[in-house]
């Protein structure tokens, strides 16, 4: 899976760029605020959600422009050529909600999930680096853009679920909610639930053995384990069976949940367990370098377990904190995956090792200028 071709139009700190380049290894260096995470963010647009920094629509547009934006990708992908195309335009109407527009070969599409056919992304921002010290929403979330590489329609199913729950929610602040309408939304609920959590695990259980399989890495070995009852009951009961269990668990909940104005039990709730194996300690416990090397190698086996086309890894900032020896062996991994990366770095000397395999691409004020390219 390559970008051979990446346009932008008042997307960030771009008025228009546009980096054309067949290398498997594609290096941003300039200063910060130069606008090298903005253009690996404008690839994360190919994703489905809302890129690696999460924003609204209006917030990578143009702040000089007129609130529409661009980005466009040629690319070779899964199905062979492609060309990708995402963005909003101006409103005719103040007042009209923005609506984000995607298409593939200039054919509108229902959304980014639609892109996946084509490309699968996964990334790795400096925002992660406290990942497994922080809340668990983190770790969920972090867990939930794995799964969405491996299936792109599981963001759909989270946003659902999430839906669901919101409403269930709503109605248990009446003062007297209707029964029937409770026992509807707890079985779409529950249905949601065990559909979001049964794919977490089958990634999870995936993701588990490649880390067992794994060779001697400079990156050290993690185990993981997914912490919840439903998690816990999928490997060996039948779905319907946790369905209906989680129905009893929503209906017997009803007036805590309503004093607590949230749901207390379901798999929205679920943490990612990471324990550095090595050492048998919590993730959370290991040094600040141990973790950052725990998460890339938690990255780059996700990436060794999506067989048949290799992911694009987006790596921003990410080498400056690696000791040699740990950086180099990050090259020769990367090399071995076979798929396109894009790394981000302020210090050219970072990347010198990859010599002629690499693009070289000097990002200034929104401004690209190539140095040299790889084949």
């Amino acid at each position: 899976m390559t970008v051979r071709r990446l346009t932008l139009t008042n997307f960030r700190n771009y008025h228009s760029a546009a980096l054309e380049t067949e290398a498997k290894t594609i290096v941003l260096v300039g200063p910060n605020g130069a606008g090298k995470t903005n253009l690996i963010e404008a690839v994360s647009f190919f994703a489905p959600g809302r890129g690696l920094r999460r924003a609204t629509l209006e917030e990578v547009a143009f702040s000089e422009g007129d609130g529409s934006w661009a980005v466009a990708a040629e690319i070779e992908g899964a199905l062979g050529l492609a060309t990708l195309g995402t963005g909003i335009e101006r409103p005719i109407e103040d007042g009209v909600p923005l609506l984000r527009k995607c298409r593939i070969d200039r054919e509108p599409v229902g959304s980014a999930a639609a892109f996946a056919d084509h490309l699968r992304i996964v990334w790795l921002v400096p925002a992660m680096d406290a990942l497994f010290g922080g809340a668990p929403s983190e770790r969920r979330r972090f867990l939930d853009r794995l799964v969405l590489a491996v299936d792109a329609e599981h963001g759909t199913r989270v946003n659902a679920l999430e839906r669901s729950l919101r409403s269930r929610n709503r109605l248990l602040e009446e003062a007297r909610p209707d029964a029937l309408w409770l026992d509807a939304v707890e079985h779409e609920t529950a249905e949601l639930a065990v559909a979001v959590a049964g794919l977490r695990v089958e990634t999870a259980n995936r993701l588990a053995k490649v880390l067992a399989e794994r060779k001697a890495s400079a990156f050290p070995s993690a185990e993981i384990a997914l912490d919840g009852w439903m998690e816990r009951l999928i490997p060996d009961q039948p779905a319907a069976a946790i369905e209906e269990r989680y129905r009893a668990v929503l209906r017997d909940n009803r007036s805590r949940d309503a004093a607590a104005g949230r749901t207390l039990d379901g798999p929205h709730l679920t943490d990612l367990k990471v324990v550095y194996a090595e050492k048998g300690v919590a993730a959370a416990d290991a040094s600040t370098g141990e973790q950052k090397a725990l998460l890339i190698g938690l990255v780059l086996a996700h990436a060794r377990l999506m067989t048949g086309h290799s992911p694009i890894l987006l790596l921003d900032e990410v080498v400056a904190h690696l000791d040699p020896a740990r950086r180099s062996a990050l090259y020769g991994e990367l090399a071995r995956l076979g798929g396109q990366t894009w790394l981000t770095g302020a210090d050219p000397a970072l990347f010198a090792e990859l010599g002629a395999q690499a693009a070289i691409v000097r990002v200034s004020s929104g401004k690209l200028q190539p140095a040299s390219a790889g084949p």
